[in-house]
């Protein structure tokens, strides 16, 4: 089974963990290919399509039998003829901070770096006094720009997930809050696309797939689309089910400069959870989100 993915130091890292778990559970031969996406080229659209598009045509034109994603870069609407077939266990979905052992740790005025909007919103909702700065390149590189004086930065934000895949978890100076820090949609979650017509794929990535996981991923992605959610919008969407047996879905959304946001929290029936993030999605608009979000566009067009 040929396994694609895109040629990061972690895309490849979490290929390879798709193909162990392919090899010694399902028994099935597998071979990583690499592909370059536009998004890795510095070009494309400027949406999560850059990401994924190269992979998405590699498996319509049968170069590959499965697409290991990161489940936070993949939009909401897939390709014709492509499904998303499972997702393996998550990893930790918070925020990390490194360089400082949490935010209450920084000097007023710290120069802190993301590569992410919403991040970005988050710590200036939290910490309004940070010069937060965007920041580009994947998880090494972001690393040595934090520890080059050069660079001026007293922080960074990063995702435990990728952290811990890539075995860098000792950068970690702390946690953030989870409640305060809602992670993206899909956040720390694999996942795994493949043709809609393809069996022998889709019941190989079933096999490995945890079915919460996958039912977390669901209601997370139906928020975002419910509220029509783009790279330009700082959106955090966190489900997890409780001891109860019920499934609680958290959403952030807010302006990129932090200065207004909106949240909220609601449980539903896990064999439910794209209502439930239709649900989720209709409160928020009713609380004013839609208007947020129209803004965020109008903000990210402006710079």
């Amino acid at each position: 089974m040929r396994i694609g993915t895109r040629r990061s130091a972690l895309a490849l890292a979490q290929a390879q963990l798709v193909a162990d778990r392919l090899e010694i559970g399902q028994h099935v031969e597998c071979e990583i290919a690499p592909i370059t996406t536009s998004g890795d080229r510095g070009a494309g659209a400027d949406d999560k399509s850059r990401w994924v598009d190269e992979l998405e045509d590699a498996l319509l034109s049968g170069e590959i039998d499965l697409a290991v994603h990161s489940a936070k870069d993949v939009p909401g609407e897939l390709a014709g003829g492509l499904a998303l077939h499972g997702t393996p266990p998550r990893a930790a979905a918070a925020d990390v901070i490194c360089g400082a052992p949490g935010l209450e740790a920084l000097a007023e005025g710290a120069r802190v770096g993301t590569s992410s909007l919403r991040r970005a919103a988050q710590l200036r909702a939290v910490r309004p006094d940070l010069d937060v700065v965007a920041m580009r390149g994947n998880v090494d590189t972001r690393l040595r720009k934090l520890a080059d004086p050069a660079e001026g930065l007293q922080a960074i934000v990063l995702a435990r997930a990728g952290l811990q895949r890539l075995g860098r978890e000792s950068e970690i100076g702390g946690e953030l809050d989870l409640e305060r820090f809602v992670p993206a949609p899909g956040q720390g979650v694999i996942a795994l696309e493949g043709r809609v017509d393809d069996g022998r794929s889709q019941q190989a990535a079933a096999g490995i797939s945890d079915r919460q996981t996958f039912a977390c991923l669901l209601a997370e992605r139906m928020l975002a689309r419910g509220l029509g959610a783009s790279c330009h919008t700082p959106l955090g969407a966190h489900a997890v089910l409780g001891d109860g047996g019920h499934m609680s879905l958290r959403a952030w959304v807010g302006l990129p400069d932090g200065s207004a946001w909106a949240g909220d929290e609601l449980r539903g029936a896990p064999e439910q959870p794209e209502a439930l993030g239709r649900e989720v999605a209709a409160r928020l608009r009713l609380a004013g989100a839609a208007e947020l979000l129209a803004q965020a566009e109008q903000m990210a067009g402006a710079t």
